[in-house]
């Protein structure tokens, strides 16, 4: 890439997890030191009162106003930098014009989004624009995605060095976590229930938990889902749904097909929460499977998915106290086996709630990561987390984010 006037521009710099990510930066980074970069959005008032907000260590940063609905301004801000960060969410909204821009003017890309409608329609448009200007597109670099998909990655090499092989069934189950999703991530998800009713494509692709794989591997082995009580063996638990295993296990299924299939042709993947042994936990997992079937239903109807918008749901833009982001944590297990018996867990572990305290933390490492770490021999394209930055995210989310993956014996 020719050289730049940014290593990183922060887009939605405005926004309630923009400006999380915009302190993380200053703090890590300075505004005046080795890391070049700057906030970005459409409003220059707003953009200057988060720059003060920030306090005078942020004076020195420089401020681009740019429109999500104006190529000309997104071209400009795309070719001044190295990579672009954005949290302007729900992405299928705000988010197409800017991946456009990226692939077209070899912009390396990072985002938030757990839109698998929004990413399908990147991937499918874009993606031969990216291989030929080598523009990295990332997407799902916060709580969805980064736990899942690296997590298996490190599973799964810590799988090949001790037994030569990928363990070929892994479920992921989140044991305890504390702290709710973003506003953005109820309003995405709100987003695609809308899509999906306006339009049965989408509808059926929801459905396939290879959506987003690359157009000629999109079929696969039937895959498990819990979608329900169901008893985990392995791990003694019962376990109920996971809001974002819809969004997840995509992203571990491209991150399989990118990598030739390291995890095997005949993997499977499910994700689920662990509510406890015994009665007690049976009939937790059961009051959660019959929460999450009500919010499915209630989101699935115009009527009460307007209610949850005015009335329930967190709004985009607003978030818990610093308070609480720091007093929340997740603690995640990765499990996996293969058909001789050989068996490996790893541990994830965030010390914030993860929908903002760590999520913010992650994609700032990811963007740092793609301006710093990764070289041409990640081409263009569309990569996930794990394909993309690897190791050299793994190593900077322990020291700079407090997540950290962990390999663990079974049992």
């Amino acid at each position: 890439m020719a050289e730049r006037e940014f290593d990183l521009v922060l887009m939605g710099a405005t926004g309630f997890t923009g400006q999380l990510v915009a302190e993380h930066l200053l703090e890590r980074h300075g505004a005046t030191g080795a890391l070049k970069w700057a906030l970005a959005g459409r409003n220059p008032d707003k953009l200057e009162a988060v720059r003060t907000q920030l306090g005078s260590n942020a004076s020195a940063l420089p401020l681009i106003e740019a429109d999500s609905f104006d190529r000309p301004s997104l071209d400009a801000l795309t070719n001044r930098t190295r990579v672009v960060l954005t949290t302007v969410g729900p992405y299928a909204l705000y988010g197409r014009e800017l991946v456009a821009a990226c692939a077209a003017n070899g912009t390396d890309y990072c985002d938030l989004t757990g839109e698998v409608p929004f990413m399908r329609d990147m991937i499918d448009a874009h993606a031969t624009a990216a291989k030929a200007s080598g523009a990295r597109i990332v997407h799902c670099c916060g709580f969805d995605s980064i736990p899942s998909d690296l997590g298996v990655s490190v599973l799964q090499q810590a799988a090949q060095e001790r037994f030569g092989g990928p363990l070929t069934r892994v479920g992921l189950r989140v044991k305890a976590a504390k702290g709710g999703l973003s506003g953005g991530t109820f309003a995405s998800m709100l987003n695609i229930v809308e899509a999906a009713r306006a339009d049965a494509d989408i509808a059926r692709y929801l459905k396939n938990p290879y959506a987003i794989c690359p157009r000629d591997q999109r079929e696969g082995p039937r895959q498990p889902y819990v979608n329900g009580p169901k008893l985990d063996e392995e791990l003694g638990s019962w376990m109920a749904p996971f809001i974002m295993a819809a969004i997840n296990t995509r992203v571990v299924h491209r991150a399989n097909a990118l990598q030739d299939h390291a995890y095997g042709k005949d993997f499977l993947y499910d994700e689920a929460v662990l509510t406890g042994s015994g009665f007690g936990g049976r009939m937790k997992a059961t009051t959660v499977s019959l929460g999450m079937g009500a919010f499915a239903l209630g989101a699935g109807l115009g009527p009460t998915r307007s209610l949850l918008k005015k009335l329930v749901l967190p709004k985009p833009g607003e978030g818990p106290s610093a308070e609480q982001r720091e007093a929340g944590f997740f603690n995640i297990v990765i499990h996996g086996r293969d058909d001789a018996g050989h068996a490996l867990r790893v541990r994830v572990r965030g010390d914030r709630d993860p929908g903002y305290g760590s999520t913010s933390k992650m994609i700032g490492e990811a963007a740092v990561c793609l301006a710093r770490d990764i070289g041409p021999d990640v081409p263009g394209g569309f990569w996930t987390p794990a394909t993309a930055l690897g190791e050299s995210l793994r190593s900077r989310l322990a020291e700079h984010a407090g997540v950290t993956f962990e390999v663990e014996n079974a049992g």
